[in-house]
């Protein structure tokens, strides 16, 4: 049985899901311009990615940007893994457009597609529960981040989407006591 307050595991559940996790380095037929590319300029326009093709063996090639921190590669994992749990269409690598700053786009990009798997796999990471409670404790962002194995960030997006913002900010910065920092 699994209480709230657990962290889900994304490499574990990936499994379930049929994703393959290569690290970089085993990942063969890129360039090494492609490489040095990926991980040098173009290191912060991407986070990870699955292969639109299906492996021999059914699996789904999922590629993490190795210059991310673990917490990142968590939500971006499990972003990919909402993707084929809710049975989402891959988007295609492939060069369409330009943007208004005339660089290339390289992959079809449906915005109510994305935020449905980012926000799943949000909700997957930091059940609202668990959330609640922690944000009635008094616990920091920080605090909830680290606990569940994420980034400030999105404990942050899951406060605001989960319309817990005025109760953090009550507890937090206002239930404070200044000169000691408790309530």
């Amino acid at each position: 049985m699994r209480f709230d307050d657990e962290r889900l595991e994304p490499f574990e559940l990936a499994k379930y899901a049929k994703l393959f996790i290569p690290t970089f380095e085993e990942i063969e037929g890129l360039s090494p311009e492609t490489k040095r590319h990926l991980l040098d300029a173009g290191k912060d326009d991407w986070s990870g990615g699955a292969a639109s093709v299906k492996l021999p063996d059914g699996w789904r090639l999922i590629i993490l940007n190795p210059t991310h921190g673990k917490n990142r590669h968590s939500a971006t994992l499990m972003e990919e893994i909402c993707h084929v749990f809710l049975g989402h269409k891959p988007s295609r690598l492939a060069i369409k457009n330009t943007n208004k700053q005339g660089n290339a786009i390289a992959r079809d990009y449906h915005a109510e597609i994305e935020e449905e798997a980012y926000g799943t796999g949000a909700a997957a990471l930091v059940p609202y529960t668990a959330l609640r409670r922690m944000v009635n404790e008094g616990k920091t962002s920080a605090e909830i981040a680290k606990h569940f194995n994420v980034s400030k960030a999105l404990v942050e997006y899951r406060i605001k989407i989960s319309r817990l913002w005025d109760a953090y900010k009550e507890n937090i910065f206002v239930g404070k006591n200044s000169a000691t920092g408790r309530p």
